[in-house]
């Protein structure tokens, strides 16, 4: 079977690893945009810790997860500009100030709310709470 998108992919198997009570979980392969993802979540407390390993069959990422309820991937990746992110924390968020957005900008990947304090736009990746 193809994966064809590695994002949505990660964020479900973390969903499921968080429903069968697992405290850590293993995904295969992985790329950088995977990385600057899980590092937003780690910053944000979503997981405790990560650790790409490079092998010949495209790496592994073990991963400790941590206060995580939910998280998806944002399907089409809208493109937002700098004030339109109220329409779309509305729309994925449970509640305000409750949960992120993770957002790709020209200065890196971001959360929604990081992005609103530097005054950027960008292309929607994924939510999480």
């Amino acid at each position: 079977m193809v994966q064809y998108d590695h994002l949505a992919n990660l964020l479900n198997h973390l969903v499921n690893s968080r429903k069968v009570r697992k405290s850590k979980c293993e995904f295969r392969p992985f790329n950088k945009l995977m990385l600057a993802v899980l590092e937003v979540m780690k910053k944000n407390g979503y997981i405790k810790k990560f650790e790409g390993v490079k092998d010949s069959r495209g790496g592994v990422i073990k991963i400790e997860l941590g206060n995580l309820n939910f998280c998806k991937a944002i399907k089409p990746r809208f493109n937002v500009k700098k004030g339109g992110f109220n329409k779309y924390t509305r729309r994925f968020l449970p509640a305000r100030n409750f949960g992120i957005i993770i957002v790709s900008t020209n200065k890196g990947i971001l959360t929604h709310k990081e992005a609103v304090e530097k005054d950027l736009g960008g292309r929607l990746l994924a939510y999480c709470y």
